[in-house]
């Protein structure tokens, strides 16, 4: 028989997506004599019984021309095949068994597999529980009982939610149906995607589990896609826009830390991917599971009201106790250490011990550079973005001063750049990770730190990298942002370390205090999930705000009933809803008429709604953007379906003035 490999060779060079695979035979009788080199390689091939030559030649370290010796001797085939552009092919996964579940785990479960079932036996019949004459999202954040076809799993970081999730799925699996499973960083999708391919992975080159994020190339989301098309792939793991694959015969949907407002997608259409997983399971009827350790405060109403069905895993999986949180005052730190401290003396005590024991820190700070503005103390001096109303923040590394918003970079000057200063003596303020990884290079020398932000991970293997390196105990201090605060499972980091843990409390959006405590409470729960009990150090300038308490006590409960009383004062969600109106354009006058304009005709086209509650028009948060200036206009109501629908014909019909563009956003994350 002759051999395809020439061929078969000269077409992948010339970049056909046909590819070689080599495949093993059953060999009968007694094995061909080999020599050391090839018998080398056909134990490789041997193990995986299937692979593309390619890896091949990787694994073994050898030429195109020992294979095809074993094809000669019988011993294995190589023929073409389509290749699939796989992300994760040079990644091996250990196989992993299911958990035994605790009591609380095992109630959830039951629970959500019961659901599931009444679902599977009534399908096709689903049309019945829909409400008539209701669209999707009146379904969604209507006060109308449904039957319980979403499950909130409220479960303390470490009780195992995750285990809860793959039992829930591999019960989904018997039944011929798919999952999607939705995360809301692209850095965590890695670590995800290790569990459940460990989990459901069948084979090399054959899996159950897909994957769709934007950092996949085109190819290798295309065929991606089509593998979940074609019924090949049965569970999807992607952020917000894997909610859209078309999964069949789907049934159950899970969207980890439901509570993230990277879920949002900002640009149109502005859909948010936790409320189109309860539209779509009912739609499709499956059952949706939204899981957190700091659910967001409309998710948790809807469980109180009995919207949602309230599952609850109130202590950490194998009894393991959750850290110990101490609280700092920096205010005492200020005078002691006579200036803006980066550590506390009770901060840097604690990570020499941790140190000393071999274990693990991971320091988070929710702000990237080094400096967040260079300013001159002699004229007052401060460099500004020229496109938007930030300061310019300084990376050391790069020797460049960028805008976060645009990306607008320039030269680092020498000295003050005012006409009449000229000032050698500019300082720079803030701090951000930079600084901070620099810092503890000269308090800890012997220390392997490393620094995860964008600015540290340059290529998409950079993430996955960097934490299996800190698996492996090759690094003793992690340095971060948000994308270490959730999600990751370290059993040998015994200390946290939150810088300033009120960076995010002041900002003008009424959910400052609900993001603030989720994140504490998140990154604390990176502590402790080993032997050794952990411990997390929060330093704070407001150390008595209730976000700080209530997150010191693990206290979600008590956040909730205080934070939900200040929302029905003001109307806020979840009791009410908010639509957003934003106006911009490069002429100020011209933008702030037009958002007087806009107040005046909305108040008589939206007289009948009786509930309304207008705020501004005022500039935005961040005034200007992208050389645009920004006006807002807010709307509160309970009756968003009638305001929805006239804000559309409102915004189909409006005159606005030549370079002024309005957007219209219903249930808004951000307000800056």
């Amino acid at each position: 028989m002759k051999s395809v490999l020439p061929e078969a060779v000269r077409k992948e060079k010339e970049g056909w997506r046909e590819r070689l695979l080599v495949r093993a035979l059953p060999v009968t009788g007694e094995r061909p004599k080999l020599t050391k080199r090839q018998a080398e390689v056909w134990n490789i091939i041997d193990e995986w019984r299937e692979l593309p030559l390619q890896e091949l030649l990787r694994l073994a370290d050898t030429t195109a021309e020992t294979a095809r010796r074993l094809e000669d001797r019988g011993l294995v085939t190589i023929s073409p095949a389509v290749s699939e552009r796989d992300p994760y092919a040079r990644e091996r996964f250990l196989p992993t068994q299911a958990l035994g579940l605790n009591a609380e785990q095992a109630t959830a479960l039951a629970a959500i597999t019961a659901r599931m079932d009444q679902l599977y036996a009534h399908r096709g019949t689903r049309s019945a529980e829909w409400p008539a004459g209701k669209t999707a999202a009146e379904v969604n954040h209507s006060p109308v009982r449904l039957p319980p076809t979403t499950f909130l799993l409220h479960g303390v970081t470490g009780s195992g939610k995750t285990e809860v999730y793959l039992q829930g799925i591999t019960h989904a699996l018997e039944r011929g149906q798919g999952a999607i499973v939705l995360v809301p960083e692209i850095s965590l999708t890695p670590q995800t995607v290790e569990r459940f391919k460990s989990r459901f992975g069948s084979g090399r080159l054959q899996t159950l589990v897909a994957v769709l994020h934007s950092h996949l190339s085109a190819g290798e989301r295309h065929d991606e896609w089509h593998k979940i098309r074609q019924g090949r792939a049965r569970i999807v793991i992607g952020a917000r826009s894997a909610i859209f694959a078309p999964v069949d015969q789907l049934g159950l949907i899970i969207v980890d830390e439901e509570h993230e407002h990277s879920y949002k997608q900002e640009e149109a259409p502005r859909y948010h991917a936790r409320d189109v997983a309860v539209v779509r399971g009912q739609m499709a009827g499956a059952v949706v599971v939204l899981g957190s350790a700091t659910p967001s405060m409309e998710s948790f109403y809807n469980a109180q009201k009995g919207k949602y069905a309230l599952l609850e895993l109130p202590s950490r999986a194998d009894n393991k106790k959750m850290p110990v949180v101490r609280v700092v005052d920096m205010r005492k730190e200020n005078r002691k250490q006579k200036g803006t401290p980066i550590f506390s003396e009770q901060l840097k005590e604690a990570i020499a011990q941790r140190l000393e024991k071999r274990e693990q820190v991971i320091l988070f700070l929710n702000r990237r550079g080094y400096s967040t503005a260079l300013q001159c103390p002699q004229c007052g001096y401060v460099a500004r973005c020229r496109n938007c109303s930030v300061s310019l923040t300084y990376h050391r590394a790069a020797q460049k001063l960028c805008c976060h918003i645009c990306g607008q970079e320039m030269p680092v000057p020498r000295v003050c750049p005012e006409a009449n200063c000229g000032n050698p003596a500019i300082r720079y303020s803030g701090l951000g990770t930079e600084r901070v990884e620099e810092t503890l290079g000269k308090l800890f020398a012997r220390a392997r730190i490393r620094r995860m932000d964008s600015d540290a991970l340059k290529r998409k293997e950079d993430y996955r990298r960097i934490l299996g390196d800190f698996r492996q105990a090759k690094i003793d201090i992690l340095v971060g942002t948000q994308m270490i605060a959730k999600g990751l499972h370290f059993p040998n980091v015994t200390l946290v370390g939150i810088i300033y843990a009120d960076l995010s409390l002041h900002q003008p959006d009424f959910r400052a205090g609900e993001r603030t405590f989720q994140l504490l409470t998140q990154v604390a729960g990176r502590a402790g999930r080993g032997e050794v009990e952990g411990e997390v150090i929060v330093q704070a300038f407001t150390p008595f705000h209730p976000a700080i308490q209530y997150a010191r006590r693990h206290d979600f409960a008590g956040f909730y009933e205080q934070e939900i009383q200040f929302r029905k004062q003001l109307k806020y969600p979840p009791i009410s809803r908010i639509a957003l109106l934003t106006l911009k354009g490069r002429n100020e006058d011209k933008v702030n008429f037009s958002a007087q304009h806009l107040r005046r005709q909305l108040e008589k086209e939206l007289a009948p709604l009786k509930d309304l509650i207008f705020a501004g028009p005022a500039p935005a948060p961040l005034a200007r953007a992208e050389s645009h200036y920004r006006y807002q206009l807010m709307l509160r109501t309970r009756q968003m379906t009638q305001l929805s629908q006239r804000l559309a014909q409102l915004t189909a019909t409006s005159n606005l003035p030549e370079g002024v563009s309005l957007s219209v956003d219903i249930d808004p994350v951000n307000l800056m």
